[in-house]
C-alpha cells in the first residue's frame, strides 16, 4: 500500500458505477506502518517514516526559534514579538496556572516540549504524510520523559521516601483509609497517570488521520468520469461532498492539533508541580 493515504486508495481502479466488480476498500490501521523507504536496496534495512518527519519536526522547531532569537533587542521587532508572544503564551496559559512563579524556571522546558509535540502534530498535514504522533512509541518516549522528571524532581524537593510517602499516603486522611486509598494511588500515579498521557495523544492523533482517509478514499471511489453521464454527476456531487468532508475535518484536526499539543504540556506542567511541593 502506498504511504500516500490522502490520495491513493486501496484498490486504484475501483469506482462507484464501474463494472470490474470490486467494491470500496475502506483505509485500515496497516497505513499507519508504511514500508521502509530505499528497503529494495541491497543490504539496507531502509529508513523508516516516522524517523524521517521527526528529524523534520525536530529540524523546524529548531529553525523557528533561531529564526524567533536573531538579533535579539531590548526593543523587539515582529519577529522577537511573536517568539515573546508564545513565551507569555505558555507562562500565562500553562506554567504560573499549575506551578505559580516558582514553574518560570520550566518556561524554556514546557516551550520546547509545546512546540516539539505541535511540529510532530502538523507532520500530518504535510500531503501523503503522517503525524508523528499517531505512531504510539513516541508519545510514549515523551510520556516517559515527563514522568521520570516528575519522581526525580519529586525525590530532590521531597527527599526519596518523602516523594514516595506523599504519593501514596495523601496527608489528612484517617489511616484506615489508606487501605482503600493507597493501592488507587499507587496505580494512579505510577502506571495510569504516564500510560493516560501517552494515549491521549497518540489516540486523538491516529483517530483523525485515519477519519481523513476514509474521506479521501471514499471521495476518489465515488468519482467516475467514465459512467454514463448521468451517473458522472451523480458520482461527482458524491465526491464533491466527501471532499467538503475532508476538508471542513482537515481544519478541524488543525485545531485538534493545537488543543492536544496544549493539553499534553498543560499535564506536564500539573505532574511537575506535584513533585515541587509535598501536599497539605
Amino acid at each position: 500500500m502506498s504511504a500516500d493515504v490522502r490520495i491513493l486508495a486501496a484498490e486504484p481502479n475501483c469506482h462507484l458505477f464501474g463494472d470490474n466488480g470490486c467494491g470500496f476498500t475502506p483505509p485500515t490501521i496497516g497505513m499507519f506502518f508504511p514500508e521502509p523507504w530505499f528497503a529494495n536496496i541491497p543490504g539496507s534495512a531502509g529508513i523508516d517514516l516516522y524517523l524521517v518527519l521527526l528529524l523534520v519536526a525536530v529540524g523546524a522547531v529548531l529553525l523557528l526559534w533561531s529564526w524567533f532569537s536573531k538579533k535579539l533587542s531590548l526593543v523587539p521587532g515582529r519577529r522577537q514579538s511573536v517568539g515573546e508572544m508564545l513565551v507569555l503564551f505558555i507562562r500565562d496559559q500553562i506554567t504560573r496556572p499549575t506551578m505559580g512563579a516558582k514553574g518560570d524556571r520550566f518556561i524554556p522546558f514546557m516551550t520546547g516540549v509545546f512546540t516539539l509535540i505541535l511540529a510532530m502534530n502538523f507532520t500530518g498535514l504535510i500531503p501523503g504524510m503522517l503525524p508523528v504522533n499517531s505512531n504510539l512509541a513516541f508519545t510514549a518516549m515523551f510520556a516517559g520523559v515527563i514522568y521520570v522528571m516528575t519522581i526525580v524532581i519529586g525525590i530532590r524537593n521531597q527527599g526519596g521516601w518523602g516523594y514516595f510517602r506523599n504519593q501514596i499516603f495523601p496527608p489528612g486522611m484517617p489511616k484506615a483509609i489508606y487501605i482503600l486509598v493507597t493501592p488507587i494511588e499507587i496505580l494512579s500515579v505510577f502506571l495510569i497517570r504516564p500510560v493516560t498521557h501517552a494515549l491521549r495523544l497518540f489516540a486523538t492523533m491516529f483517530a483523525g488521520s485515519l477519519l481523513l482517509a476514509v474521506f479521501a478514499y471514499g471521495g476518489w471511489y465515488m468519482l467516475n468520469l467514465t459512467a454514463e453521464p448521468l451517473l458522472v454527476g451523480v458520482s461527482l456531487l458524491f465526491s464533491g461532498a466527501a471532499l467538503f468532508g475532508y476538508l471542513a475535518f482537515f481544519v478541524f484536526e488543525i485545531v485538534i492539533m493545537l488543543v492536544q499539543a496544549f493539553i499534553f504540556t498543560l499535564l506536564a506542567s500539573l505532574y511537575i508541580n506535584q513533585s515541587l511541593e509535598a501536599a497539605h
